[in-house]
């Protein structure tokens, strides 16, 4: 088990996770579709710091972001996002979607009460004009089923905010809840 990051904010009550923890809402079927062979690996990245975002002009002005800490490459596995994996409902800014399975079991990753780094990345409307990361599900060297952060096509500088696009549904999800 790693240690948190040291830019970890501790006063959000958050608490940091160096792997996925399975809810009980995970049928076991689905669980071991996904789970793999643990491993004892350092999944924490290197590539990033957490900061709190000072600009007036950004949308998460007074929130945290995730920045590059040194130059990202093209295409470059940033982060793993880890959070809850389960197949309950929530109403949850930080639930991604990691696997639905052939009976229409839908597995979430949801980041909102534990989770790691990649739990401050911010969208990148009204920061840039495209994201400069994407999420890409895939398998990791030991066989579990990831959510992971991508640097897209051009390298992020380092102190460059990471951006990704929460996609049209979560923007349409938040304008029927005002």
């Amino acid at each position: 088990m790693s240690s948190k990051p040291s830019s970890w904010p501790d006063a959000l009550g958050i608490q940091y996770l160096d792997s996925p923890r399975y809810h009980s809402s995970l049928p076991s079927q689905i669980r071991s579709q996904i789970h793999g062979v643990r491993s004892q690996t350092d999944h924490r990245s290197h590539h990033v710091r957490i900061r709190l975002i000072s600009d007036a002009s950004h949308p998460a002005v007074g929130q945290y972001g995730l920045f590059a800490a040194k130059r990202i490459p093209p295409k470059t596995h940033i982060i793993d996002y880890m959070g809850e994996l389960h197949c309950d409902d929530r109403d949850s800014d930080y639930d991604l979607s990691l696997y639905r399975s052939q009976d229409g079991a839908n597995v979430g990753i949801d980041a909102s009460a534990m989770g790691n780094e990649a739990r401050f990345i911010n969208d990148y409307r009204g920061v840039r004009e495209k994201a400069n990361a994407i999420f890409v599900d895939g398998r990791t060297a030991s066989w579990e089923l990831r959510m992971s952060v991508w640097s897209a096509g051009q390298a992020i500088k380092k102190g460059d905010e990471i951006l990704v696009s929460y996609g049209k549904g979560w923007w349409r999800a938040r304008q029927k809840l005002h």
